[in-house]
């Protein structure tokens, strides 16, 4: 099987949201904070007694939004493709001021999404992804890589440590309208 990723000079953010973002929810990561001096945080997934499904795309801040809500010029959108087929996507940004993660770092680019068709997960597609995001952002100029997730997404948490992303940050009551989740931020020095 061959993935063949390429970043897109015109990104078809329409086709882009037809790879599906939704997973389900078995387990929800319980944060351990290590011990002083190391610190760094361990995860610890609890399982959950009703699984249930979770999409992203949902809230109305999918791909779709984007670029009525943000500059686009300073986002690189990547597509990997099996076969022709789209199999998956992410989206990094770097140096964009309208974008609150950021915090006006020009040290810093953000792995705003990443995405991976569910019969394609676990083939090393998001591997593949995060290898060009790394690339670009690194030609860029940036010097770390950043990403959000929540407490909820154990699998993603599992693949952001697998590739070298350290837990930064736990917050509690980051998302108003969601309060039983937890916002966890990774970085990755390149």
């Amino acid at each position: 099987m061959i993935v063949d990723v390429v970043q897109e000079s015109q990104p078809d953010l329409a086709a882009y949201a037809t790879i599906p973002i939704a997973f389900d929810v078995r387990d929800v990561a319980r944060i351990v904070a290590g011990p002083p001096p190391s610190g760094g945080f361990t995860i610890d997934p609890q399982p959950l007694a009703v699984p249930w499904t979770k999409n992203y795309d949902a809230d109305g801040n999918g791909p779709m939004t984007w670029s009525s809500r943000f500059d686009l010029s300073q986002w690189a959108v990547f597509v990997a493709r099996i076969d022709g087929g789209r199999v998956g996507g992410a989206a990094s940004v770097f140096r964009a001021p309208d974008v609150d993660m950021l915090a006006g770092r020009p040290d810093v680019a953000l792995l705003w999404d990443i995405r991976v068709t569910p019969d394609a997960r676990g083939l090393g597609i998001g591997t593949a992804l995060i290898a060009h995001v790394e690339a670009w952002a690194g030609a860029q100029g940036a010097t770390w890589l950043e990403v959000e997730t929540q407490d909820i997404n154990v699998p993603a948490c599992r693949f952001y440590a697998r590739h070298g992303f350290v837990l930064r940050a736990v917050n509690r009551g980051s998302y108003p309208t969601l309060p039983e989740e937890t916002q966890l931020l990774w970085h990755k020095r390149l």
